[in-house]
């Protein structure tokens, strides 16, 4: 089956089920106030519906079906293996207190194993329910309406104590590390019932032995997990009941391809192959090893993060992109890729994608790949050999280590002056730590991995210029960082949103905006898409402000006198006592509190890149200065 096919047979199916088909959300979550944002990305399908899973009621019904995009860096170190992936689709279908888990159990079931749809094999398919933990009890209603479908399919199914399977066991009750899901620390949660695929019962027969082990062998292999949102899990860890029971359903599309078709991984699938053929083409090594894996993973991650607007950074989602992009030209370094290459593989990920997924623009994206891996090839030897030449200075701190399995030659010991060195190749090389692991290992060299992340992190703490919430990439007023560029964009963004409402009237106002230093992305309130002369209006009026020099000048006042005098603001905003009020020339006034340059003759061209709708009678322009 094709991904294609698996894609159209999902959504057909939860169609005829009664479901409404929305879109994929971008993979940088939306700013919510009602919710607590805890993840950099979108890493599940139900993120994006977190307020109507707690009560919201969303504008096309109760019954939903998508294929979202998803981003999982927590696993990065196990990408590599036969299932792990940073980048991977999502089928999911939600019941906004509609059906629940009668429904969702039959439904799954009938998707799965109905001839019409995958006609996978009931005799190879085995079930998790939560044990009950914390007060909650053992799900008893699951495992009732398991026994049932089982039944319906010819199949006893008993019950697992002490997690093994044996004689007719199919049903295994686990505890709330496996069996009880939450996004993240908080927030919309309950027991789930995992669906597993035994992938060997052809060559070895009946399936036998401890849960856990089956698993972590490979042989039974999850292929879909129903989520039962009963409750909310509060700041103070007591669980509360929904005001809506919920039903959360996620299926990924790669693990299921793989299912199907009997391979043995993930990767040996469509949406890999022709990745890897490149790769082979472009270093001459045919052997596909996790460096292979690692860089066609990696890459297709990255492609699909710069379609939604991250760009390679030091901080928030951009350190992440630039991580990925950097580990992928590590492991192309490994298979003799001395060269860019980064865009031709690319290049492999956006024809696999784009008919599928139309944000994925080629220009954009090799533009940016192009950019962040010149720049980091420029870096990268010159880091090696510090590190080589760190590493030849400790030889005396040396001493044989065994840990576990593995015998190292040397194990190095993590003092003060180590720290300083390893934070010192990430901020004068872009060395990400990963990478300093990376090279410890293949050298066999032993160190305190968490220790040395700890010392890291404090480090990065110390060196950053952002507020506590830096971890989403934002300072005041949207910007990622304060570095020149970044203030260049945000003085030009004061003279886009004055000749937005010049151009366009004074119903546009301020709805948000991300600031890099790269682009600016804008969103202002306008119910229609703007003309090609509208924009280009708009250009020629903040050049215009530019070419005269005009001084950026910085007053302090209360916020009625900033009023008085007319200044914009976003007044849904908590302002303080006193506010600083810029005024560029008498073009713009605005109350603002981030960094400025100090007069337009400092910034360079202005070019707006895209205008688009950002959500309903919202309109988003995306920026640069040439």
């Amino acid at each position: 089956m094709t991904a294609k096919e698996l894609r159209d047979k999902y959504l057909q199916f939860f169609e005829s089920k009664g479901h409404i088909i929305i879109p994929s959300a971008s993979l940088i979550p939306e700013k919510d106030e009602s919710v607590k944002q805890e993840t950099l990305f979108i890493t599940a399908g139900m993120q994006p519906l977190i307020p109507y899973l707690m009560g919201k009621k969303h504008p096309v019904g109760n019954k939903l079906v998508n294929i979202q995009k998803c981003i999982r860096t927590q696993d990065i170190d196990d990408v590599g293996d036969n299932r792990h992936l940073t980048f991977f689709e999502m089928m999911g279908n939600w019941s906004l207190g509609g059906y629940f888990k009668e429904d969702a159990i039959k439904w799954s079931w009938e998707f799965l194993t109905d001839k019409k749809w995958l006609g996978l094999d009931p005799k190879r398919i085995y079930v998790t329910v939560f044990r009950g933990e914390d007060g909650i009890p053992r799900d008893e209603e699951a495992i009732k309406i398991w026994k049932e479908v089982f039944e319906s399919a010819g199949i006893e199914a008993g019950v697992a104590e002490e997690e093994i399977i044996k004689d007719n066991v199919r049903i295994i009750p686990l505890g709330k590390e496996d069996n009880f899901w939450i996004a993240g620390e908080t927030g919309p949660c309950g027991g789930d019932t995992e669906i597993f695929y035994d992938m060997s019962y052809e060559s070895e027969g009946k399936t036998e032995g401890n849960f856990s082990q089956l698993v972590n062998a490979f042989r039974l292999v999850e292929i879909w997990n129903n989520v039962f949102m009963e409750f909310d899990k509060t700041a103070n860890g007591k669980y509360e009941k929904l005001s809506q029971q919920n039903v959360d359903t996620g299926m990924g599309l790669e693990r299921t391809l793989f299912v199907l078709d009997e391979k043995g991984s993930v990767f040996e699938t469509e949406l890999f192959m022709p990745i890897f053929r490149k790769i082979t083409e472009i270093s001459g090594k045919k052997n596909i090893d996790e460096s292979f894996r690692i860089i066609a993973d990696h890459i297709k991650a990255s492609v699909f993060l710069i379609a939604d607007d991250v760009l390679p950074l030091n901080v928030g989602a951009g350190y992440v992109l630039r991580r990925l992009i950097r580990r992928a030209i590590r492991h192309g370094k490994i298979l003799g890729l001395e060269n860019n290459f980064t865009k031709q593989i690319a290049e492999k990920v956006v024809e696999i994608y784009q008919t599928v997924y139309p944000e994925v623009k080629k220009e954009t994206i090799l533009e940016e790949l192009e950019k962040e891996e010149n720049k980091f090839r420029k870096t990268l030897d010159a880091g090696l050999v510090r590190f080589n030449n760190f590493l030849k200075s400790q030889e005396g701190n040396f001493e044989l280590k065994q840990v576990g399995d593995q015998v190292y030659k040397r194990t190095l010991y993590i003092n003060e002056d180590i720290a300083n060195i390893i934070f010192d190749l990430y901020q004068t090389y872009g060395f990400p730590l990963e990478l300093v692991f990376e090279e410890l290992e293949q050298k066999e060299i032993n160190i305190d991995k968490k220790k040395l992340e700890s010392e890291f992190i404090e480090r990065l703490k110390k060196h950053q210029e952002l507020s506590r919430t830096a971890s989403a990439g934002m300072f005041k007023g949207g910007l990622a960082d304060s570095g020149e560029e970044t203030k260049k964009l945000h003085t030009v963004a004061h003279l886009m949103l004055e000749a937005l409402r010049r151009v366009l009237g004074e119903q546009v106002f301020q709805k948000g905006s991300n600031i890099t230093a790269e682009r600016l992305r804008f969103d202002f309130s306008y119910p229609e898409k703007m003309t090609p002369e509208q924009i280009r209006e708009v250009e020629d009026l903040v050049n215009e402000q530019i070419e005269k020099k005009l001084p950026v000048v910085c007053e302090e006042m209360t916020l009625e006198e900033a009023k008085a005098q007319k200044a914009m603001g976003v007044f849904e905003s908590k302002y303080g006592e006193k506010v600083k009020v810029y005024s560029i020339g008498d073009f713009s006034k605005e109350i603002c509190g981030g960094p400025h340059v100090s007069n337009t003759s400092e910034l360079g061209r202005f070019k707006i890149q895209k205008e688009e709708s950002s959500s309903a009678g919202v309109r988003r322009i995306k920026a640069i200065l040439e």
